[in-house]
C-alpha cells in the first residue's frame, strides 16, 4: 500500500514533463519536412540533407500536464549511421519514417528499428515506436497501405500514412507518439523508484542485523 502511494505521488507530482523524441529513417523520406510542418506549420521543398541531428521543440498540453517535446531530427545517410545512433540514448519515443514512393526505404525499416532498439536499451517493454509512411500526396506509389499495415501489425507497431506537404495526419502522429512517450517516461520513473526502494530496504535490513 505504501509503495502504491509512492508511485502515485511520483507519477502525478510533476506538472511539466520533458520528453525526448527521435525521428529517424532513410535519407530523403521527408523527416525534416514532417518536423517543420508539425512545429512551424509550414512546408518547404528545398530542405538540405540533415547532417548529424537537428533539434526542434514544441510544448503541448497532454493528460493535464505541460509536455515539452524535444524532437531530434537525425540524418539518414548510411555513412553517418554510427554518429546518428549516438543521439538515440535517453529517448522516450521514436517516429520511424519511410517514403511510400520508395520501396527501398520501406525495406530498410527493420534495420533502422533494430539498430534503434539496440542503442536505447530501454528498461521497460513496449517502447513507443510509430511508423510513418510519408509522401502519400505523390503519385507513383511503390508501397501499398496493406503491405505497410501488415508489416506493422506483425511487430505490434502503430502506423500512420502522412503527408508533410498537405499536412495530413502529421499532428495526429506526433501527438499519438507523445502519449505513448509520456507513458514510457512514467514507467521508467516507476522502475527507477522501485529499484531505489529495494536497495534502501536491503540496506536497512543489513544495518539492523545483529552482529
Amino acid at each position: 500500500m505504501y509503495l502504491l502511494y509512492i508511485f502515485q505521488l511520483f507519477m502525478y507530482s510533476d506538472k511539466k514533463v520533458d520528453l525526448k523524441i527521435n525521428i529517424i529513417g532513410p535519407m530523403g523520406t521527408g523527416k525534416t519536412s514532417l518536423l517543420n510542418q508539425y512545429v512551424h506549420k509550414r512546408f518547404q521543398n528545398d530542405y538540405r540533407n540533415t547532417l548529424g541531428a537537428h533539434i526542434l521543440t514544441k510544448t503541448i498540453q497532454l493528460e493535464k500536464k505541460t509536455i515539452k517535446m524535444q524532437i531530434w531530427d537525425t540524418g539518414g545517410q548510411e555513412r553517418f549511421r554510427s554518429l546518428v545512433s549516438s543521439f538515440y540514448k535517453g529517448s522516450d519515443g521514436c517516429l520511424l519514417v519511410f517514403d511510400v514512393t520508395d520501396e527501398e526505404s520501406f525495406s530498410s525499416l527493420e534495420t533502422w528499428r533494430t539498430d534503434f532498439m539496440n542503442k536505447i536499451q530501454s528498461p521497460v517493454t513496449n517502447f513507443p515506436i510509430i511508423i510513418l509512411g510519408n509522401k502519400i500526396d505523390l503519385g507513383g506509389r511503390q508501397v501499398s497501405r496493406e503491405l505497410a499495415v501488415s508489416w506493422c501489425e506483425e511487430r505490434k507497431l502503430l502506423y500512420f500514412e502522412v503527408s508533410a506537404k498537405d499536412n495530413i495526419n502529421v499532428e495526429l502522429a506526433f501527438e499519438t507518439l507523445a502519449r505513448g512517450a509520456l507513458i514510457h517516461y512514467q514507467e521508467c520513473r516507476e522502475s527507477h523508484l522501485t529499484e531505489s526502494i529495494k536497495l534502501t530496504q536491503l540496506k536497512d535490513s543489513h544495518d539492523s542485523a545483529c552482529c
